[in-house]
Formats: C-alpha cells, sequence, structure tokens
C-alpha cells in the first residue's frame, strides 16, 4: 500500500534534517498548486432525479463523495457496514446539505450472502442507478479465509464490489447515462494476478499490503472488462486513483503506525475531502460524459495503468473466475431459466 510505503520513505528523511526540510517545503508548494485542480465546486452538475450509490460511505472519502451528490439533489444511499457509524454519517450529511433524501443501507462487501442481500433490497426499492461508486475497501488485515472460502481482503476489496455491480447492473442500464465508478490505487502497479490466492492459498510469504495491492490491480482490470461489455449502453465505468490520503484505512495496523501515519499525514497526505475529488470528477462531470475503461489519476487526469493492467485477455480470464467464485454466473443461469 502507497501509504505504508509512504510512512517508511519519510522516516527515513527524518534522520537527514537538511532533506526533510527540503520536503516539507516541496510539500508547501505542491499544497499552494492543488488550489489550480479541478474541484466539485466548478462543475454546477444538479443531480436532481438521480440516485447514486456510494460503499464505504461512512467516512473518509466516500462520506466526502456522498455529501458532494447530496448537495447536488441526489437521492444517496450509503452502503455501509456498520450501522452505527453508518447512521451518524445519515444525519451528517443530512444537517449539512438539507438534503433528507440520504438514506442507510447494509452491506458487507467481504460476504457474497450480505452483497445478495444488499442487492435485493435496492432492487425492490429502487427504479433506476443513475451513479455507483465501489468505495469500500480494506488494509492491514491478517490473511483469512472467510465462511465462503474466499481470501478476506479479496473479498472485501474486489469479490464483493465485483459481485455487487453485477446484480445491479439491470438497475444502471435503466439510466439514459448511468456511471459506475472503481476506487484503485497507483500501487496497482505493484499487484499481480494469482488465482490460487483468492481462496487464500501460496499466500505464506504476502503481507496483507501486498493483497490489498494485487487487489487494486483486479480493480482495473475489472472496469477494463465491464467497460467493454456495457459497449453502447450509454454506461461508463472508470477506475480512479484518489491520492495518499489521510483516512481510517490505517485502522487495522497497529498504535505505532497509526500515530507515525497522522504525524507525517498532517503535513504530506491529502484530506479526505481532497481525494474525494477524482471519483466525484468522474461521476458528475461533463467531460467524463462519453469516457469509458479508463484510469483517472488523483489530478483528474486521464493517465495509463501499468501494462499488465491493460490486458484484455488477463481482464477476461479475471472475470470469468470472479463469476465462478461469487456464483454469479450459477445464479444468471438460475434466473434467465425461470
Amino acid at each position: 500500500m502507497e501509504i505504508a510505503l509512504l510512512t517508511s520513505q519519510l522516516l527515513s528523511l527524518a534522520s537527514h534534517p537538511v532533506w526533510f526540510s527540503v520536503s516539507v517545503l516541496l510539500f508547501l508548494i505542491v499544497r499552494v498548486q492543488r488550489k489550480g485542480w479541478w474541484r466539485p465546486g466548478q462543475c454546477p452538475v444538479d443531480l436532481t432525479g438521480k440516485t447514486a450509490i456510494v460503499t464505504g460511505a461512512n467516512t473518509g472519502i466516500g462520506k466526502y463523495m456522498a455529501l458532494d451528490f447530496a448537495r447536488r439533489n441526489a437521492r444517496v444511499i450509503l452502503a455501509c457496514r456498520s450501522s452505527q457509524r453508518g447512521l451518524r454519517a445519515q444525519r451528517d450529511i443530512q444537517t449539512r446539505t438539507g438534503n433528507s433524501n440520504v438514506h442507510l443501507r447494509i452491506v458487507d462487501t467481504s460476504s457474497m450472502e450480505s452483497v445478495r442481500k444488499f442487492t435485493e433490497q435496492i432492487k425492490k426499492e429502487e427504479e433506476h442507478l443513475d451513479i455507483l461508486v465501489n468505495n469500500a475497501a480494506t488494509s492491514g488485515l491478517k490473511q483469512f479465509v472467510t465462511s465462503e472460502g474466499l481470501e478476506l481482503t479479496i473479498a472485501t476489496n474486489y469479490l464483493g464490489p465485483f459481485l455487487l455491480t453485477n446484480l445491479l447492473l439491470d438497475l444502471v442500464k435503466r439510466s439514459q447515462s448511468a456511471r459506475i465508478v472503481n476506487v484503485s490505487s497507483m500501487n496497482h502497479k505493484k499487484g499481480k494476478i494469482d488465482f490460487r490466492h483468492f481462496k487464500g492459498d501460496n499466500l505464506q510469504n504476502s503481507y496483507s499490503d501486498t493483497i490489498y495491492n494485487h487487489t487494486k490491480l483486479m480493480n482495473i482490470l475489472f472496469t477494463l472488462e465491464l467497460s467493454n461489455q456495457l459497449r453502447h449502453t450509454g454506461v461508463t465505468v472508470n477506475a480512479v486513483h484518489p491520492g495518499v490520503v489521510m483516512t481510517e484505512i490505517m485502522r487495522n495496523y497497529n498504535l505505532f503506525m497509526q500515530i507515525i501515519f497522522n504525524l507525517i499525514g498532517f503535513f504530506f497526505f491529502k484530506s479526505s475531502e481532497e481525494g474525494a475529488v477524482s471519483a466525484i470528477y468522474c461521476a458528475v462531470s461533463k467531460e467524463m460524459e462519453d469516457v469509458s475503461g479508463k484510469y483517472i489519476e488523483s489530478d483528474c487526469s486521464l493517465a495509463l495503468p501499468c501494462p499488465t493492467a491493460q490486458d484484455q485477455a488477463l481482464a477476461k480470464k479475471l472475470w470469468d473466475v470472479s463469476e465462478s467464485l461469487t456464483g454469479l454466473n450459477k445464479r444468471t443461469n438460475e434466473e434467465s431459466s425461470e
């Protein structure tokens, strides 16, 4: 994960006062330059009549995405794992925006059963879905295989969002110009695809951050293949890198790492509000209206992901394996035969 790597690099700089001072100066210059970046307020798009779902919307960049959509008068669904934290976010967003059409629905993306229950509820309640942001993710977890036989971080960050998106595609297609946004990371460049990892095999030498990198590569490959399948439907899908952001994603690390992260992050990392900008840009800007299957950097510019993330054959194979592991192909066949 880029946060852990950057933290260790900055710690080493601290032993060299001159270089550390130069780094702080460069940081200040970058902060000033950020004022020229695209900001949500520059795009006065009204979302009245549109419905948006943001996973992991109770905190961090997910909450700021939901807050922005609510300010634009959308019907916003906060897809959260914790009802208590989700309710706090719901009330805060309603209070800050004056939009009472903000709702909480519970989903745990590490559980395919939970994802199915969530999507069934959404399909009963909603007539269409205009914006879907797959933001929920985790890092720093110990390697663990869920009761469904899936590695926990891979299930949470990739397989759950894969299944959730596919089960809601009918709703998405009912919108005239729907957009799907998958939150990835620049650390996808360090990821690789080993299909044995999905069930927790061949991970004995892999740390949790390494698994996180793998999932961020999967997010982009998923985006690539989904874009191919959604051609001529009016639905776009893109992957974004939000930047190195001060969020609660470090909560699974030890206390020392959290303290160091927060201390260094105060000077060098983006705020959650800044980190939400690239995803908001993909979801609402007119510039992204007909753009699909792309990777967007944290400054809202188009960029090429690593060569592996551009491999069409690998993207298709990943899709097929994911269908099998989540039971999507079996469920689809059963529904079509009824």
